[in-house]
């Protein structure tokens, strides 16, 4: 360019230089951009255009096959996928069946545990109902042998007295009279006595309500442990015990359903009297059998203590004595229900049971109830 320009400003001065920087100019202007440099330029660019080309279309296939991977990935995840589901779902429906049969058999199996258990329920009711029975037949025997004994006394005194009318010994008529009087008065006593004694067995015999009642605990309590120890007596007529009773006469009644406390009583003195007739087998003379009841006022609550001076309970089976079905008595002897139904009892009228026994000295069990 700069040739250009000094031949333009010589072309006036000096031809001759002029013509020389014309020259210089077309030499350098077509080394510069002379055809073959616009060729080789247009073909270097070709190049550049085709080689990015290439670059873009070789990007564009990475990116397709990355793309046709990543979905060839993903129908291949969702396969695998869907077939752990499937394998899942057919698993849980076999667990399913399995657990439909397994419980289908345990409901088989606990139906008949529980027709089972509510048979020997009710055979350990209707032992000690036996024992129950025994007892009262025993204590109604007493009175009914003082009505039959005054009974006959006072057909003789009538027959004496009718002699001494008929002799006009109205002296003697009146003797007669007046015992015959008083030996009504104790025929009138014991046939009352016969008569409560009757209620009681229907009252304890028959099946409980449910429905809760007041009671007089310590008369409960009372009545169930004479008649426990007249049914042990009936069964052996040489066993005898002594039976201590201590009531707290503060005791107002408490409101329970006395069939079933009365049963959980009868349980726990067959229970002592069973210990203390098993160490008199066993003991030297000089053992005198002895069964205590206390009842006592214990805050807000009432407790009915029964203790006996039997073997006790080994400390090894005393966490034991509340299940089912346990027993240390010889086979045929026991259910094992007796203490569990007491438990049980007591547990439903919001009370508990506990023990303390001495293995050889004796056995302490505490029933405690709400007042």
């Amino acid at each position: 360019m700069n040739s250009l320009i000094l031949s333009q400003e010589y072309e006036s001065i000096n031809a001759g230089e002029a013509l020389y920087y014309r020259k210089t100019y077309d030499e350098i202007n077509n080394k510069l951009y002379g055809q073959d440099k616009v060729l080789a330029l247009q073909k270097t660019l070709a190049e550049e255009q085709e080689r990015q080309r290439q670059v873009e279309a070789n990007r564009t296939a990475y990116e397709n096959r990355v793309k046709q991977y990543a979905f060839a990935g993903g129908l291949g995840l969702m396969f695998l996928v869907a077939l752990f589901l499937f394998r899942n779902n057919r698993q849980k429906q076999k667990a399913n069946n399995l657990l439909a049969q397994q419980k289908q058999q345990i409901e088989s199996t606990l139906s008949v545990l529980k027709s089972t258990q509510a048979q020997l329920i009710q055979s350990e009711k209707m032992a000690s109902l036996g024992e129950l029975t025994a007892g009262i037949a025993h204590e109604i025997q007493n009175p009914l042998n003082f009505i039959n004994n005054f009974s006959e006394v006072n057909k003789e005194l009538i027959d004496e007295a009718t002699s001494a009318n008929n002799a006009g010994n109205s002296n003697e008529v009146k003797e007669l009279l007046s015992t015959l009087n008083d030996n009504e008065d104790k025929i009138i006593q014991h046939g009352k006595r016969a008569d409560a004694i009757v209620k009681g067995m229907l009252q304890h015999s028959r099946s409980s309500t449910g429905q809760k009642e007041l009671t007089d605990i310590n008369a409960l309590a009372e009545d169930y442990q004479r008649l426990s120890y007249h049914g042990f007596r009936a069964k052996d007529k040489s066993f005898n015990a002594t039976l201590h009773t201590d009531f707290d006469q503060s005791i107002d009644k408490v409101n329970i359903i006395p069939q079933d406390v009365g049963r959980a009583l009868l349980n726990l003195y067959n229970n002592a009297l069973y210990a203390v007739m098993d160490k008199k087998k066993i003991t030297a003379d000089g053992y005198q059998p002895t069964i205590e009841v206390i009842t006592k006022r214990v805050y807000d609550k009432i407790e009915i203590i029964v203790k006996d001076n039997g073997n006790g309970i080994p400390e090894q089976i005393k966490d034991k004595i509340f299940q089912p079905f346990f027993t240390t008595k010889p086979t045929g002897q026991g259910t094992g229900l007796g203490l569990s139904l007491s438990y049980d009892i007591i547990k439903a009228h919001g009370g508990e049971i506990t023990v303390r026994s001495q293995e050889g000295e004796y056995t302490v069990f505490i029933i405690s109830i709400p007042r």
